[in-house]
């Protein structure tokens, strides 16, 4: 019997080192980027939001950073609103939020609104005040306060009172977010957190996804409608759900996960009021139908990649080619005259090249059912007469407790 121990020890033993060195190369291998690459299209837009839920600016360049966007003192949602308990706010409760048009010069930031007087603020004075927290989707995040003249103002433009709202800034170069529970099973890391981003640092979406949306809208709509920060001319529609890996000019980006979409959508930017009958996203939430999709995005409906930066930072131009890295599968969307995301959603969860990492999902699963089988064994009398009982009980604990190989 203790032979037989020895052994049921040193096989669940080298069982384990072999699913540890699977786990380990699966994940090596898909941090790398890929060494050939194949063109898709060229960037058509390049937009930065320096305040989160207010309106766009558009340059011809900009440069990729860790935190977004960046041109000198003009970041990529590095400014949000936030209520007098300090969580933020967007146009999905206060819809006339986007029709504040910022702008940036220098370190100056300036807002501009119908029927107001532009205001200004010295963004690097901004900087160096006390610094708190306020909260972001729970999490707290660093800001510096912008003063009481901006607040009043923002305030009186959206609430029509003098107090309500305040600006804060995000003082640091690099994300300091931790991953948001819910998006763990994605190969996401705390670099691609952004400042004050629902998700990442960096949103795409593809022209080709917007035109086919349109057949299907009674009124039509621009990709401004899902405030992405790339726009991409050339693929067909939904292509981008299975991409990757994915290079502007020399900049390279992993997808991340899968740009969920809400009531912001239905959001006008111009009239600063919801669509009334709740359009475009009434008619993308036809498109989610896959039981395969929904544990991974919820009810929401889907529409462009979100992307974390990898590599060094570089600058991307308007009209720069777009790569997206080989072997690339080819997309459900080109075998048919229109492909919904539901169907490539699914084809993703099994794409070696796709965002999604497998094995994550693969050893999650093999977690759970271990627990399942420790449980069982544990309200079993089935120790007693067998020699292996005790080392499969043990090892079902061991692995189904290694939560570091799951994330």
């Amino acid at each position: 019997r203790t032979r037989l121990t020895y052994v049921s020890a040193a096989v669940v033993g080298a069982g384990t080192v072999v699913v540890f060195f699977w786990w380990w190369w699966t994940k090596r291998q898909k941090e790398r980027p890929p060494s050939e690459w194949r063109k898709v299209g060229e960037l058509s837009d390049l937009v930065v939001y320096p305040v989160k839920s207010l309106g766009p600016v558009r340059l011809n360049s900009l440069e990729c950073t860790k935190l977004g966007l960046k041109s000198g003192w003009l970041r990529d949602r590095t400014l949000v609103v936030i209520d007098l308990n300090g969580h933020f706010v967007t146009a999905r409760q206060w819809p006339k939020m986007v029709q504040v048009i910022p702008s940036v010069s220098g370190s100056i930031l300036t807002l501009s609104a119908s029927g107001m007087m532009s205001i200004s603020i010295d963004l690097s004075q901004v900087k160096e005040t006390k610094r708190f927290r306020v909260a972001v989707w729970g999490q707290p995040v660093f800001a510096c306060d912008c003063g009481e003249e901006v607040a009043r103002w923002l305030s009186r433009f959206i609430l029509q009172e003098d107090t309500g709202f305040r600006l804060v800034y995000y003082p640091l170069q690099h994300p300091t977010r931790e991953i948001r529970s819910r998006l763990k099973i994605f190969p996401m890391t705390a670099d691609d957190t952004g400042a004050y981003p629902d998700a990442t640092s960096y949103c795409l979406i593809n022209e080709g996804s917007v035109t086919e949306l349109n057949t299907r809208l009674e009124d039509p709509i621009t990709a401004d409608r899902f405030r992405p920060n790339f726009v991409v001319k050339g693929p067909t529609a939904y292509e981008e759900d299975c991409w990757g890996w994915i290079k502007i000019s020399d900049v390279v980006f992993k997808t991340i996960l899968p740009c969920t979409r809400c009531i912001l959508t239905t959001v006008d930017s111009e009239t600063g009021k919801k669509n009334p009958k709740a359009e475009p996203l009434k008619t993308l939430k036809r498109q989610i139908t896959d039981p395969v999709v929904r544990p991974l995005v919820g009810e929401s409906p889907v529409m462009g990649i979100h992307l974390g930066l990898r590599g060094s930072n570089g600058t991307v131009r308007l009209g720069d080619p777009v790569y997206v890295g080989l072997p690339e599968e080819q997309p459900l969307s080109s075998t048919s005259s229109f492909s919904a995301p539901d169907t490539t959603w699914c084809f993703c969860i099994l794409n070696p090249t796709c965002g999604y990492d497998p094995s994550i999902l693969l050893l999650r699963s093999l977690r759970a059912l271990l627990r399942l089988v420790a449980l069982f064994m544990s309200h079993c009398d089935i120790f007693t007469g067998c020699p292996y009982a005790w080392n499969v009980f043990l090892f079902c604990i061991l692995f189904s407790s290694t939560k570091h190989l799951a994330r």
